[in-house]
């Protein structure tokens, strides 16, 4: 597929941004905050692999992000290495959002959600209640971050750098799959089900491999969240988490690949920025997603694109319309 210059130009600029931003921000709070970001980028564009492209709302992701990170930090209190600890929480995740899948995959639509939902409530009282594993409200502390090659993760520049690189990572098999036919099968589970199961396509299969997939990325961003915080506690499982992530993905603009990293940045902000300056932040975020669903209803992403071809439409209509305005010159003028 042929790339446009201008786009090359932005791509360019964003990663250039990007990977400068710890030079340019300076200050560490911020960098933390970029942090934050990225990794919740990360959650959100898993979430959009069910929520965009294959048209099934999950409100019990949280439990599929709460899951790594629990498995790795009870494996590191016994002492395992990072390693050992992050290898079995990805594994373990990934065996979780299989039952996930097993299990409400049987429904679509409103039923898909509330089961969804049921099973992450579920290991939020799993997390809340057994106190003997999880340690309950009180939660599990992580000693130090990991150091992969030697490269030291303690501060906020080094840890900013390995958000990035996986979300970067996270970004291009994203862009991967929605390009394969395996991402134009999924999209067609999404708009003409019963055509596709007429087709000859499975799709329970199309439909589990998918969770599988969202379910290892949601792993991911698990356990850069737990070494970010150095910390996990039920909190993390609550539905209020599961919300903000579809917030995100709904805000941003479902089915592409920009939209849930701008939502995001939205959510991200609003939290950790907007609300050292306004205590009722959570309902500017409110008013600001009516704004969206009511303006734009396709997310801040499409809608943006959308207003910017009506302007360029409407410039280009002004400036023909003058032109078919403005008389010719008359003959002979401006001649010798």
């Amino acid at each position: 597929m042929e790339v446009s210059t201008p786009r090359v130009i932005a791509i360019v600029v964003a990663l250039l941004l990007l990977v400068t931003l710890p030079a340019w921000v300076g200050n560490p709070y911020y960098i933390n905050v970029a942090s934050q970001i990225l990794f919740f980028a990360v959650f959100a564009l898993a979430l959009n692999v069910l929520v965009g492209y294959g048209g099934l709302v999950s409100l019990g992701h949280a439990g599929l992000f709460a899951v790594a990170g629990y498995t790795a930090a009870l494996l590191l209190a016994r002492g395992h290495g990072h390693l050992v600890a992050d290898t079995v929480a990805l594994a373990v995740t990934v065996l979780t959002a299989a039952i996930y899948a097993v299990l409400s995959l049987r429904a679509t639509g409103i039923g898909f959600l509330m089961i969804t939902l049921a099973i992450g409530q579920i290991l939020w009282g799993v997390a809340y209640r057994w106190a003997s594993l999880t340690n309950g409200d009180n939660g599990i502390n992580v000693a130090a971050r990991p150091a992969p090659f030697g490269l030291s993760l303690a501060g906020a520049d080094g840890f900013y750098y390995l958000c990035l690189v996986v979300f970067l990572a996270c970004l291009a098999s994203m862009r991967v799959v929605v390009r394969s036919p395996f991402g134009a099968s999924l999209r067609g589970t999404r708009d003409q089900e019963r055509r596709m199961a007429a087709l000859g396509y499975d799709v329970w299969t199309i439909r589990f491999w998918a969770f599988l997939l969202s379910g290892f990325w949601s792993g991911v961003a698990g356990l850069l969240f737990l070494y970010y915080n150095q910390f996990i506690s039920p909190q993390i499982v609550a539905l209020t988490t599961s919300a903000e992530a579809l917030l995100m993905v709904i805000s941003g603009g479902t089915a592409t690949l920009l939209g849930p990293v701008v939502g995001a940045a939205l959510v991200v902000i609003m939290k950790n920025v907007v609300s050292a300056y306004i205590v009722r932040w959570n309902m500017v975020l409110g008013i600001i997603f009516i704004l969206i669903v009511s303006f734009m209803p396709e997310g801040l992403v499409p809608g943006s694109a959308r207003l910017w071809a009506w302007a360029r439409h409407r410039l280009r209509r002004g400036k023909s319309g003058v032109a078919a305005a403005t008389p010719p010159a008359a003959a002979g003028e401006g001649g010798p």
